[in-house]
């Protein structure tokens, strides 16, 4: 899925519900000008404000990440793995992190899978992000820094961390080398 798709999609929930952009912004506590950026000029959040537009619109955040179709089981092949996005820091900045949906097809699923690979950026200019829920992570190449409310925590290859998601948190790369997860999340209804 590429990245207009997803302000598309958020365009569309908001004619539905009837919400204007200062409507949103007020149900999310995002800014207008953040909410345009990601509706107009395809800059892709994190999950944490991404859950907030879901929430605010009544809806899933699969219902951003993919189609509308399910399958039982749902069998996802390492070869058949695309990057679904990638999240921008702004319009004119390279992407930090590129996030591979695993759970895309299964449209009645509860938590969110996807292996993420963090780039160097994502250890620059961190940002914090809570929001309901819970979060496992492994990590499966290099090295990543958790920043979880106060404390940092330095994960390796094998290592996994498994958190409440409404604690403010972020996750990034540690150093300048590439590094990958696993990730699910899970958002109660």
């Amino acid at each position: 899925m590429k990245s207009e798709k997803v302000g598309r999609r958020i365009k569309t929930y908001m004619e539905r519900k009837e919400l204007t952009l200062t409507e949103l912004a007020a149900a999310t506590d995002l800014s207008t000008d953040f909410l345009t950026s990601v509706i107009e000029d395809n800059v892709y959040p994190s999950l944490g404000p991404l859950l907030k537009i879901a929430r605010a619109l009544d809806v899933r955040l699969g219902t951003f990440l993919d189609d509308q179709f399910s399958e039982d089981p749902l069998i996802m092949r390492r070869e058949a793995r695309k990057s679904e996005l990638s999240m921008l820091r702004g319009k004119d900045k390279p992407a930090d992190m590129k996030f591979f949906s695993l759970g895309k097809g299964k449209s009645d699923r509860h938590m969110e899978p996807f292996y993420v690979e963090l780039l160097p950026e994502s250890a620059v200019d961190k940002h914090l992000s809570s929001h309901e829920g819970e979060e496992f992570i492994v990590v499966q190449e290099g090295e990543i820094e958790v920043q979880y409310g106060d404390a940092n925590h330095t994960l390796k290859v094998g290592d996994s961390i498994y958190y409440n998601s409404i604690v403010p948190h972020y996750v990034s790369c540690k150093g300048g080398t590439k590094a990958a997860i696993y990730a699910v999340l899970y958002i109660p209804k």
